[in-house]
């Protein structure tokens, strides 16, 4: 008579929530139902009004800051400026590049664009299936693919030592992800970079990570 839902964030954002909401439909009225979860967006928060009865929230530990091993960068500028400005960094630097979209459909758009300029290119969403998730894990961490576009499913679970840089090409909607995100490079004691992309729309997001850290962000 105990449900457990564990990551419930990332369940959410991978496609699972008509198999979560199944799955609640045919246990008990009085069971226990736990929801572990990183981060608390507007999904879970929504799950948790609909299926838990009385639900007590307990917070456990502080988000972690950044690493002093990536070196974060700014970008304040427009949503036209954006493509020409990624492809100007991937072809300005080497190594493993992963670019973190809002949505699905923009992460599409983002891969067949990085494509067209001839970058080796894959991506990662809710939409991907299981075997084309792993196909695209699979060959970022082997080098088969240079870039990976992804939205914030990859921001947890994704442990590929490679990475060199970050790419926020959309700001996170909160600080505990834009943490998550950039935490995806300088591993193993390695270094990375963390570039983000701003337009005036994403100032709230700006100001609460900014807050967040203690600092700005620093300007290009």
């Amino acid at each position: 008579r105990i449900v457990v839902l564990d990551e419930a964030d990332r369940m959410l954002d991978m496609g699972f929530a008509p198999q979560v909401e199944r799955i609640l439909a045919v246990t008990p009225l009085d069971r226990q139902t736990l929801c572990f979860s990183a981060t608390m967006p507007e999904a879970v928060e929504r799950l948790v009004r609909k299926h838990l009865s009385r639900p007590e929230r307990v917070e456990v530990g502080t988000v972690a800051k950044p690493v002093a091993a990536v070196t974060q960068r700014l970008y304040a500028t427009d949503s036209g400026q954006k493509m020409p400005l990624l492809l100007q960094l991937l072809g300005a630097e080497r190594g493993q590049t992963l670019v973190f979209t809002r949505t699905k459909h923009r992460a599409d758009r983002l891969a067949r664009a990085v494509a067209a300029a001839g970058h080796r290119v894959t991506r990662l969403h809710a939409d991907r299936t299981m075997s084309q998730r792993r196909e695209a894990l699979d060959g970022f961490r082997a080098g088969r693919y240079r870039v990976l576009v992804a939205t914030d499913i990859a921001a947890r679970g994704i442990d590929v030592p490679e990475i060199s840089h970050v790419v926020n090409f959309d700001l996170p909607h909160t600080p505990e992800d834009y943490i998550h995100r950039i935490g995806r490079t300088a591993r193993a004691e390695a270094t990375g970079q963390a570039t983000s992309f701003a337009v005036p729309e994403e100032r709230d997001q700006l100001r609460a990570i900014e807050r967040h850290l203690g600092h700005p962000v620093p300007r290009n």
